[in-house]
């Protein structure tokens, strides 16, 4: 009984900390994403931006134990125009997973990922996969010359990252599942629209997004770039 009522503590409290509109959370996201790029030395080398098919941004990704340890966070992923005339609308993500044991404290960490090639492009159009299971993934390097060091990282279809009181890191996401989020996709778009249908170019970004694909245009040299097969 005391597990029930601890597990039913734990997902009412991760229910209010979601609780947050799609539009609040992707000016988040382009807030952090902006912050993380501002400090070259110790943020995502831009050449890796560069040549990555799309980004995934996950704002304030929760974790917490009481009972039950867990990691469940939403954000958006943005790809490249198939142009490569720049970035595209922006499509509604979750990302879950964990593990189960005893854990005290909780953390928020903004998770960012990079899908390197048409290989996991192709992953994250699908309703959900898992990192390490369905698409290979590693952790990413930092800072402005880190990627020279990185040739074997680079084989990896998404890079990570993860940023938690003030400390940017590559980190490996291995077991976490990202799936579409079709309600924040239909409360940003105000239609049902897959993760699909939005990241193939074929949906116009809301006013909303602007400020994110700006940042992401600034930051990876992007003009006359086309997706990485």
């Amino acid at each position: 009984m005391r597990l029930r009522s601890i597990t039913v503590s734990f997902l009412a409290a991760a229910t209010m900390l979601l609780a947050e509109t799609a539009q609040e959370r992707l000016q988040e996201t382009a807030a952090v994403f902006n912050e993380i790029m501002s400090t070259p030395d110790k943020g995502i080398p831009e050449d890796l931006l560069t040549k990555a098919n799309c980004v995934v941004i996950i704002p304030g990704m929760k974790g917490a134990a009481l009972g039950i340890g867990g990691k469940y966070g939403r954000g958006y992923a943005v790809c490249r125009n198939p142009s490569g005339s720049g970035w595209g609308a922006p499509a509604a993500v979750r990302v879950e997973g964990g593990s189960f044991g005893f854990q005290l404290g909780g953390s928020s960490t903004d998770v960012v990922m990079l899908v390197m090639n048409e290989r996991g492009m192709e992953n994250l159009l699908k309703s959900k996969f898992t990192l390490g299971g369905n698409a290979s993934v590693a952790a990413g390097p930092v800072g402005r010359t880190a990627a020279a060091d990185t040739d074997a990282r680079l084989n990896a279809e998404i890079l990570t990252y993860s940023r938690s009181k003030g400390l940017f890191a590559g980190v490996s996401l291995q077991g976490a599942t990202l799936r579409n989020d079709d309600e924040g996709n239909q409360e940003l778009y105000g239609k049902p629209l897959t993760a699909k249908d939005i990241l193939t170019g074929n949906v116009t970004p809301p006013p909303e997004a602007r400020p994110l694909i700006a940042a992401l245009g600034r930051y990876s040299h992007s003009e006359g770039r086309g997706r990485q097969k």
